[in-house]
């Protein structure tokens, strides 16, 4: 009876029940598209709002490099080198892959979606060239970019502001402490819409079955297990070599780690086994202030399974929508991922918000593409959540290893005796 009232499992039934009317009445289920656009324009509301709380909250919480020090520095750099290289594998992969080509999701309802206005502005001055769209950057009025949704422009504010609350010390903390009681709500807000994301999947499931018929739905199965294929592969060969330069081996780590890693697979987020990765992580060897660091900095700087995701989706969307993305859009696009994905964790649901966000810089794809991953998301978020704890815990080992705090044979003694015991 508890199965049947977890989400997982009413999006699973939702999910059978919208490709059973896509197949059985076509025509009814198409018309089903309401329910998965009232979901994303729930979505839509919250996104200006969070993208900007999780950015500021990311560049605010990583402190004032100077008082963080050398190993918050080392972590930063690292993780602006792994989440770069997880975009550009997310973007690789699709435009080799083209797991989207062939679905011809139409561009005439670029303006008829509940995202309508992500890209009006950056549009307007797409004609503009360099000087136009950096000058767009700056908002008149920081609550207009609000209030039009203009995420590029929401963006800027925010790091305006984070940097400005990060520099202001003492004097910062009341209004730290306000946005951080925002966030919280918004978070709680976006808790109460993934309630209903049953009904989106439904919608969003139906119609892409009615209207594209049943072979969309093999490619949004491509579009899957090629994510997962793309996480298991930066986990195994990535994060691997990077451990194996460690002196630790990455299934021998991942065996070490297996209770904590079954429950983020139970409840796709990793904020329920901090403490206890932590703690296994000091038990291995690693000094407390580089875990004390490393782990807290890296759930707001260091998502990369999250950054694969926004590179093969952006593609994705783009092929679907039959869009041919130029180098300098490609360019954007991961410009902008490498600031929309901070602070991103956590919250189920802000995987699409964050995407959102990053589609934002990329006007001719229209919106009304989020609805192919809306009836993924779900199934995507296992991946997602699996990639990033793990990404979290090699950054650890790597940064504690660059700072010469790592005794690779102590630690490679102390897993084998934790196996041992729980075996």
């Amino acid at each position: 009876m508890l199965f049947c009232r977890s989400l997982f499992f009413q999006i699973v039934v939702a999910s059978v029940l919208g490709v059973a009317l896509g197949v059985a009445a076509p025509d009814m289920a198409a018309s089903l598209k309401p329910l998965s656009d009232l979901f994303l324009k729930l979505i839509t509301m919250l996104m200006a709002p969070l993208v900007f709380c999780v950015v500021v909250q990311g560049i605010a919480g990583a402190g004032n490099l100077r008082t963080v020090g050398r190993i918050g520095l080392k972590a930063l750099v690292y993780f602006e080198a792994m989440t770069g290289i997880a975009l550009l594998l997310g973007v690789l992969a699709a435009a080799l892959c083209q797991p989207g080509a062939g679905m011809h999701v139409s561009a005439d309802a670029q303006m008829q979606g509940p995202a309508s206005t992500f890209g009006e502005s950056a549009a307007a001055l797409r004609h503009d060239g360099l000087v136009g769209f950096m000058l767009h950057l700056v908002p008149a009025n920081p609550l207009g970019a609000f209030v039009h949704n203009d995420v590029l422009q929401v963006l800027v504010f925010a790091i305006l502001f984070g940097c400005g609350l990060s520099m202001a010390g003492p004097q910062g903390k009341p209004a730290a402490a306000l946005i951080n009681s925002v966030a919280a709500v918004l978070f709680r807000i976006m808790g109460l819409v993934i309630r209903v994301a049953p009904i989106g999947v439904l919608g969003a499931i139906a119609y892409t079955v009615g209207h594209f018929g049943i072979r969309s739905l093999g490619q949004l199965g491509v579009f899957v297990g090629l994510y997962f294929v793309l996480v298991a592969l930066f986990v195994l060969v990535v994060l691997g070599v990077l451990l194996r330069l460690c002196g630790l081996g990455i299934f021998s780590f991942i065996w070490y780690l297996r209770a904590e890693l079954a429950v983020v697979l139970a409840t796709t987020s990793s904020d329920a086994v901090l403490p206890q990765i932590m703690e296994k992580l000091t038990a291995i060897g690693v000094q407390r202030e580089v875990v004390g660091l490393v782990i807290p900095a890296g759930y707001s700087f260091n998502l990369d399974a999250l950054s694969i995701y926004l590179g093969l989706a952006v593609l994705f969307v783009a092929q679907a929508s039959g869009v041919h993305l130029t180098w300098a859009q490609m360019a954007l696009v991961i410009g902008t991922a490498l600031v929309t994905s901070k602070g991103a964790h956590g919250v189920p649901g802000i995987a699409i918000v964050i995407l959102a966000a990053t589609l934002a810089v990329v006007p001719e794809i229209p919106p009304t593409g989020l609805v192919l991953l809306v009836a993924v998301d779900w199934f995507i978020g296992i991946a997602r959540a699996l990639g990033n704890v793990m990404g979290n815990c090699v950054a650890t080992i790597v940064v504690a290893k660059w700072e010469g705090q790592l005794d690779a044979t102590a630690a490679r003694r102390a897993m084998q005796r934790a196996s041992m015991r729980t075996s």
